[in-house]
């Protein structure tokens, strides 16, 4: 079966927009809709035909583009049952342990609320791919708008049960602050430390740090790293439930 290319490109002022072609079948899904016109001129450009869209979430930097991407195309919008009523036009409710097939590809979706209560993952095993939305950034996570510390954090576990190869798609280019915060926190990682270095290089020829990997972060986003001694330690909560101190560093992130 021919690998599914990825494209991934800026959209308004730190979304990425992201096209999944599927070449057999000449399939295109658009990962959320920040803005209907780079994605169109993505697709014009590429020589594809929008054929889905897979929604994470109802936020309008995701949305956008959607009623007038399914009046021009006639795509099919897949989307998170708990946000139905949230998302316009939608034709396919899904929900935790959904599946479905792309041109042959396996699509599963996960429930992860926290930055939404119905915010999903659709994770492409075969592939080697996920896309999270605003639930896990590059040395980050999502701002807790209809979610609790806890209920994140029991997300982000999902997240960390993947195989640490998988490839993570995010929805915004945040790699810089994130990076800056999390040195506040753990400082001592070197990992962390030269992976902040990179993503300066990176950013300073106005480059993606996006897609990353699983492993990448359980070695480096604080957020997935409640359990190291340092951050702890730096906190004052050594010993305290992880739920707990993920909650504070969210906090602290916030206000950082």
């Amino acid at each position: 079966m021919p690998d599914l290319i990825i494209r991934q490109f800026p959209c308004r002022s730190d979304n990425y927009g992201v096209l999944v072609h599927e070449p057999v079948n000449k399939l295109t899904a658009a990962i959320d809709t920040p803005d209907p016109a780079p994605i169109r001129a993505e697709l014009a450009a590429q020589g594809w035909a929008l054929t889905h869209i897979f929604t994470t979430h109802h936020h309008g930097d995701h949305t956008a583009g959607h009623i007038a991407l399914k009046s021009e195309t006639g795509c099919k919008i897949i989307a998170p049952e708990k946000e139905a009523g949230k998302i316009p036009d939608v034709d396919v409710n899904v929900s935790e342990g959904s599946a479905f097939d792309f041109g042959g590809h396996q699509v599963r979706v996960i429930e992860m609320p926290g930055h939404t209560a119905g915010h999903v993952t659709y994770w492409l095993p075969d592939d080697g791919v996920a896309f999270v939305g605003d639930t896990l950034f590059s040395l980050g996570c999502g701002r807790l708008f209809e979610g609790d510390g806890p209920t994140m954090w029991a997300s982000l576990q999902k997240l960390m049960m993947l195989p640490p190869e998988t490839l993570v798609y995010c929805g915004h280019e945040y790699s810089k602050a994130n990076a800056a915060f999390a040195l506040s926190v753990e400082p001592g990682n070197a990992m962390l430390q030269q992976r902040a270095k990179e993503i300066d290089e990176l950013r300073a020829k106005n480059a993606a740090t996006v897609p990353f990997t699983i492993a990448a972060e359980l070695s480096q986003n604080p957020f997935l790293r409640p359990d190291s001694l340092e951050i702890q330690q730096h906190l004052g909560m050594s010993g305290h439930p992880l739920a707990t101190i993920f909650t504070e560093l969210r906090r602290l992130k916030n206000a950082f």
